[in-house]
């Protein structure tokens, strides 16, 4: 495990005072490390759960030349490009689930259902709504409609028995649990949950269910923190509201690092705050690089969200806890989660998950920013008549106005060494669908 000096000697130009979005995902792709533990889960229980192992095909999938149309099967190499096919289907019906036992010669065909073994020496399937029948029971194919293998399955054109199907890190979506049962495997093998405990900092924060007073608010970090963690699969852990306390703050650290994987905290790392939270991260993470512990203030060339805090809490008997202190406003505790806690929180899950794909849309308005920081603007992404896909500013654009959040499907993502934009230039976008 590198030390917080080690890493920070590797990236060139490293400066905690202004350090662009980039070197926070490189910074943190090094810091943290996957979970050994793993688990052996039946398929439905394994949903959305990240693969420790690969997992091998132990069949061919599908596993015999089937056909993909009901239909007739003959041998397509009768096909002329400029003559029709006349072809007399012999008895029986050709059903899924059974092998057809009969023998068809040169001239005939037997009719077929989807699914159903190609029988021997037969290769292409006619759609039986492509073929025209005679009173005597034959069937004519019009030229140019057909060439040979059309419409049959390949054994094996899925998956080869033998063959790697879905690889270690792959995360187990709907299409993948659909593709493991193919296979016939009723459990794979997962990394164990990541347990992630959060809590929010600041004695004017107001718990649900406390009486209003002047100068406080209600937390909300709590819930859209919970909603984050729960979308990505974590094992969540609730530690509520911390106040400004030197001795309740070393207690609630210690216990979440007892018992996490991860800690978040909201709050407490700008600049003129009270001190107490970021001198507490200081504290429990040490400076002795041999236990793995540091810790790191940053100021990110960032809006919203400057302020992050990043560290290591040591543990006796288990890899360190890894802790995201992230600002307190509403909107830059979520930007700052989605750009840099959630590939982390990845790669300690084991997934080996990309890079977020970002949507190309035009700008409707001009948008102005001078290079030299990273911006994520709230937008609204809509499909126009023709096709193109255009983007709104929506709402408020504050770091505390969590309505327009709601509002917006995505992020408009200015980049770091980026200009102004004006109405009708593309920009990047990261959506939300199925993260927040």
């Amino acid at each position: 495990m590198k030390s917080f000096e080690q890493i920070a000697a590797e990236l060139q130009g490293y400066d905690p005072q202004a350090l662009s979005a980039d070197a926070v995902n490189t910074f943190l792709a090094q810091m943290v490390e996957p979970v050994q533990r793993t688990e052996v889960l039946p398929l439905f229980e394994a949903f959305e759960r990240v693969l420790a192992t690969d997992v091998v095909s132990p069949v061919s999938v599908p596993p015999h030349d089937n056909s993909a149309m009901d239909g007739y099967a003959f041998d397509g190499a009768q096909l002329q490009p400029d003559q029709p096919l006349t072809l007399q289907p012999v008895g029986g019906t050709a059903f899924a689930g059974k092998a057809w036992q009969g023998e068809v010669g040169k001239g005939q065909c037997v009719k077929i259902m989807t699914g159903a073994i190609m029988p021997t020496g037969l290769n292409t399937v006619v759609p039986q709504e492509l073929v025209q029948t005679t009173v005597g029971g034959t069937i004519t194919i019009a030229p140019g409609l057909l060439a040979l293998g059309d419409n049959r399955r390949f054994m094996g054109e899925d998956l080869m028995q033998g063959q790697p199907a879905l690889r270690q890190g792959q995360r187990l979506t709907p299409a993948a649990l659909g593709l493991v049962a193919s296979m016939g495997l009723p459990t794979v093998t997962v990394y164990r949950r990541l347990r992630v405990a959060y809590f929010s900092t600041g004695d004017e924060i107001l718990s649900l269910g406390d009486a209003p007073r002047e100068g406080a608010v209600y937390d909300s970090n709590r819930y859209t923190v919970f909603g984050l963690l729960k979308r990505l699969g974590c094992e969540v852990m609730d530690l509520g509201v911390v106040g400004d306390d030197p001795a309740q703050l070393e207690a609630t650290f210690r216990r979440a690092a007892n018992e996490a994987d991860a800690i978040i905290t909201s709050g407490g790392v700008s600049v003129g705050e009270a001190d107490h939270t970021k001198s507490m991260m200081k504290k429990l993470a040490g400076d002795d690089p041999a236990s793995g512990g540091g810790v790191a203030l940053w100021r990110i060339a960032m809006r919203p969200g400057r302020p992050m805090a990043v560290g290591r809490i040591p543990k006796a008997d288990a890899p360190p806890a890894v802790l995201f202190g992230l600002p307190g406003n509403p909107v830059a505790v979520m930007v700052t989660f989605l750009a840099f806690v959630r590939p982390a929180l990845q790669r300690m899950m084991g997934c080996e998950a990309p890079p977020p794909v970002l949507l190309k849309a035009r700008s409707t308005q001009t948008l102005r920013k001078k290079p030299g920081r990273t911006e994520y603007q709230r937008g609204h992404v809509k499909t126009r008549p023709d096709g193109s896909l255009w983007v709104d500013v929506a709402g408020n654009q504050g770091s505390g106005v969590l309505r327009s959040m709601v509002e917006a499907n995505g992020l408009i993502v200015l980049h770091h060494n980026q200009s102004s934009v004006a109405a009708g230039d593309e920009v990047d976008v990261m959506v939300f669908d199925g993260v927040v």
